[in-house]
């Protein structure tokens, strides 16, 4: 298996972080990062840093679990790892330092600096650890750090979609060398220690461990000439303002991935992704069912006794609906194709009608509601025993 495998993964339960159990289904990881994202949000604790650490803890874990495919390398680390290691101990990592092994981690008493490395390469530390080798191959450099944001956008244009500007401050790559780290005119060479690896294999007893290597840190380059600008480090600090586009249709919590936009790596490497978690204005009148809209409808008594054709809004602006003789109060009713943008088309409208009692009546209405009191001939409270 293969994909990027942190520290974090050996020393963070994200399950926990959620509140979740490890079977729980993406349904119910989904509702509860949602619930946990609206009540640690920053926007929503204005100057609470603690929040704002839990906010960022609580996003970390829903990038994890809340998708498939990172869960499943998630989920077969943590049990490698406990089945390997005695339930703990991993060097480095969640057993802390030295757990399960005498000497601080290894046979021999070496001790593994634990970074961000390719997931094959726990089979190297296994296999070392248990005296069946490894398969070697080239350490992947170090990948730059994700970053989360949030925009608040209104119904209408969640609806429509848009574009907005997000603001972000901080490492960026070096607009002088492009992020390379090498002075313009020259390029990074092939480092001499590993060969390009990112990796040396270091000696502990019986047993040869992978680790990065110290002269590139992993990257498997070495920056000759260094920019002067960002002194070799391939980025610099600065404010950038990127246009994020929102799509039609667009739910609220949704969270919008922006490829390579987060944090730069360290010189050459892949930068981190730019997470927008997306928060929509609630509608005045209209709310939301997965792909549908929602509205109620006020009608009067005659209305919902004779029938009648009345208007109700809609995103594009008001259509006919008919309502049948003897509605009753709180019927919904569907109108086809005039929910919320989807692939491919458009959700559906539910329209719930509420009768409305009048407050004030003329002295006509009061008499004629008085002779139709006077004409009905049934109760509609003969079921309970009463008005026979």
């Amino acid at each position: 298996m293969n994909g990027d495998v942190r520290r974090e993964w050996f020393e963070k339960d994200y399950y926990q972080v959620l509140g979740v159990a490890k079977n729980a289904t993406q349904a119910e990881i989904k509702k509860a990062y949602r619930k946990l994202a609206q009540r640690y949000h920053p926007d929503a604790n204005p100057g609470d840093a603690s929040a704002e650490e839990r906010f960022k803890e609580i996003s970390a874990a829903y990038d994890i679990i809340g998708d498939e495919d990172k869960r499943k390398q998630y989920d077969q680390v943590r049990d490698m790892a406990a089945a390997g290691f005695g339930g703990g101990g991993f060097p480095g990592g969640a057993g802390g330092a030295g757990g399960g092994f005498p000497g601080g981690g290894f046979p021999g008493g070496g001790r593994v600096r634990f970074e961000d490395f390719d997931i094959g390469d726990l089979g190297d530390l296994f296999g070392a650890v248990t005296g069946r080798g490894g398969r070697g191959g080239a350490r992947r450099a170090a990948r730059g750090s994700d970053l989360e944001t949030s925009v608040r956008i209104s119904f209408d244009d969640s609806m429509r979609g848009t574009t907005v500007p997000v603001r972000l401050d901080g490492p960026a790559p070096c607009p002088r060398c492009g992020g390379n780290g090498a002075e313009p005119g020259t390029s990074p060479i092939t480092c001499p220690q590993c060969g390009g690896g990112g990796q040396i294999q270091v000696n502990q007893g019986l047993f040869a461990v992978a680790q990065t290597c110290p002269t590139c840190h992993g990257s498997g380059r070495v920056v000759q000439t260094p920019c002067t600008e960002c002194h070799g480090s391939g980025s610099v600090r600065r404010t950038r303002t990127l246009q994020v586009k929102i799509p039609a249709g667009v739910k609220d919590g949704a969270r919008i991935r922006l490829a390579g936009r987060g944090e730069p790596g360290p010189a050459g490497a892949k930068p981190g992704d730019l997470y927008v978690a997306v928060h929509v204005a609630p509608h005045a009148f209209f709310g939301r069912k997965a792909n549908d809209l929602t509205v109620e409808l006020p009608i009067t008594f005659a209305e919902a006794t004779l029938g009648a054709n009345v208007d109700v809004p809609t995103l594009n602006g008001p259509v006919k609906l008919k309502v049948p003789a003897g509605t009753r109060s709180g019927q919904t009713f569907r109108v086809k194709g005039k929910g919320a943008p989807r692939k491919g088309g458009h959700g559906d409208l539910l329209v719930t009608v509420r009768v409305e009692v009048p407050r004030k009546l003329s002295r006509e209405e009061r008499e004629l509601l008085k002779q139709l009191r006077e004409l009905e001939k049934d109760s509609p409270r003969r079921h309970l025993g009463v008005d026979a």
